[in-house]
């Protein structure tokens, strides 16, 4: 647990509200979480902004020191963040992007969530559709096998693709120099290779009545994790007796929850969480 985390998780339970969780996902940081924590806690909740294991706290470190993302597992940040909230004195409402909303999912399966909300989650074993938008998005990390125990940055051409297509130019050159960071290269593995791999760590227990409400959120434009990904998720969740809701946010790509219209997204996920806690 760094300073950070831990300070927050204090910080949360002195409150005696009910913590918000964020969870990010590949190519971010906690930070870029920040103006959702700001958001959420005028609106009363506690916000904790939890790092994956062995996260720089700046953009610059981190694109100094690639290697520390390196080797990172979907198994293993999700012991580690289930670590982290374990420590918190309220169950928490925990809110993910991408590998986040994944992470989001396995950790409400294990009964750890009392509200999720998983924004363009990356697929788990089960979610079926494969687009040719998301292959390309994930070319620059598959095309080479070898990356599975590497940290990979993203060109900004890359960035522009698979996160940034549905902002101007402009935008998207901004969001790459202040949000974008390496990324460990395994959980993309991880998630290609789900649903021919039976011990796969890239799994959600859907089915468990502990899992507690959950809304899926889809970009309309995202090239990362289109509709058909989103709404795969949404089909096996609904397998749980709990409360599934899923919406498109149009006109909108993968960088939803950093871009300008970050706040229509974090409106939506605060209007549920509001609903449950």
């Amino acid at each position: 647990m760094t300073l950070n985390d831990a300070q927050q998780i204090e910080r949360a339970n002195a409150t005696g509200r009910v913590p918000v969780v964020f969870v990010h996902g590949l190519w971010l940081l906690p930070s870029s979480w920040d103006r959702w924590a700001a958001h959420f806690e005028q609106a009363g909740l506690a916000p904790v902004q939890l790092s994956w294991p062995d996260d720089p706290d700046t953009v610059e470190e981190a694109n100094a020191r690639p290697e520390v993302f390196a080797g990172k597992t979907v198994g293993q940040v999700a012991d580690h963040l289930e670590g982290l909230v374990s420590g918190l004195a309220k169950k928490p409402a925990i809110v993910g992007h991408s590998f986040g909303g994944l992470l989001a999912q396995i950790l409400a399966g294990r009964g750890r969530a009392a509200v999720s909300v998983a924004i363009d989650p990356a697929p788990f074993r089960g979610v079926l559709p494969l687009p040719i938008s998301s292959l390309r998005a994930s070319a620059p990390v598959l095309g080479n096998p070898a990356n599975r125990n590497r940290a990979v940055p993203l060109t900004y051409e890359q960035f522009r693709y698979s996160f940034a297509n549905a902002v101007t130019d402009e935008e998207a050159r901004e969001l790459y120099d202040t949000f974008a960071v390496p990324a460990p290269g395994a959980p993309l593995f991880q998630a290609a290779t789900a649903n021919v791999n039976p011990w796969t760590e890239a799994k959600v227990d859907t089915e468990n009545p502990d899992r507690g409400p959950l809304l899926i959120i889809s970009g309309e434009k995202d090239h990362t994790v289109p509709w058909a990904v989103a709404n795969g998720a949404y089909k096996k969740q609904q397998h749980n007796p709990g409360v599934t809701e899923i919406t498109e946010i149009k006109n909108r790509g993968h960088a939803l929850t950093i871009d300008h219209g970050w706040q229509e997204v974090a409106d939506t996920a605060l209007e549920f969480v509001r609903r449950f806690v």
